[in-house]
């Protein structure tokens, strides 16, 4: 589909990639249309991370503080997400298990990472408690719940939410668009909401997020150390 001008029309897969749907051998046309979306993409996320920079930077440093905390204290990370960000949530799970050499490594699980309890949840009582289940048999007082959503609005996140919030973990949850349910919610302490209704940027600005919570919770425990 194509607009007045020849050009895609706005929202089609032709537009995100016009280079795959250029129709001509002419090289220099379909770099310079490869130049165009790349420079358009980065232009995108690059202002919806300065955006959340402004709204959350302060609440993330806070946060960090309330994780590092947690862990002074023995707790654990439990993370988890759907999808896409079930991915994101075993790579929050690693940065804090495995940080690389020079850096202390933390207690940290994935939750959407054993097939065995997520598809035998799923089966036997319902996708909405695969997490909430495991929040409830593994999470104690003392540890961390993080939950990322591009939405916002999965049922099993907010299940795990409200589970861990009764159990007094540190809740902190990832969306994007608005915030979703994870906005209406009071079981979530420290909610970042990318602003975007595109869910690449979306998740793309979330592991912005949470790379610069892992390094902050380390310098704030690092604080700890010090001081104690």
């Amino acid at each position: 589909m194509t607009a007045p001008g020849g050009r895609p029309e706005p929202g089609t897969v032709e537009s995100l990639y016009p280079f795959l749907y250029s129709g001509t051998s002419d090289l220099e046309s379909v770099l310079a249309d490869v130049r165009r979306s790349t420079v358009a993409k980065t232009a995108e996320i690059t202002e919806l991370r300065r955006a959340i920079a402004v709204q959350d930077g302060a609440r993330l440093v806070q946060c960090a503080a309330a994780a590092a905390d947690r862990f002074a204290r023995g707790g654990r990370l439990l993370a988890f997400g759907n999808g896409g960000s079930a991915t994101d949530a075993g790579q929050v799970a690693s940065l804090f298990l495995y940080p690389g050499p020079g850096r202390r490594a933390l207690p940290a699980y994935g939750l959407a990472s054993d097939t065995a309890i997520i598809s035998a949840l799923a089966n036997d009582v319902g996708p909405e408690v695969i997490f909430s289940r495991q929040v409830a048999a593994f999470g104690r007082p003392e540890d961390i719940a993080i939950g990322l959503s591009t939405s916002g609005n999965s049922e099993n996140l907010v299940r795990a939410f409200e589970t861990a919030s009764q159990r007094g973990l540190l809740t902190i949850g990832l969306a994007g668009y608005s915030g979703g349910k994870m906005a209406e919610i009071d079981s979530i302490d420290y909610l970042f909401v990318a602003p975007s209704t595109s869910v690449h940027r979306i998740q793309e600005a979330q592991t912005t997020v949470y790379n610069l919570l892992w390094e902050l919770t380390l310098e704030a425990l690092d604080g700890l150390a010090v001081t104690q």
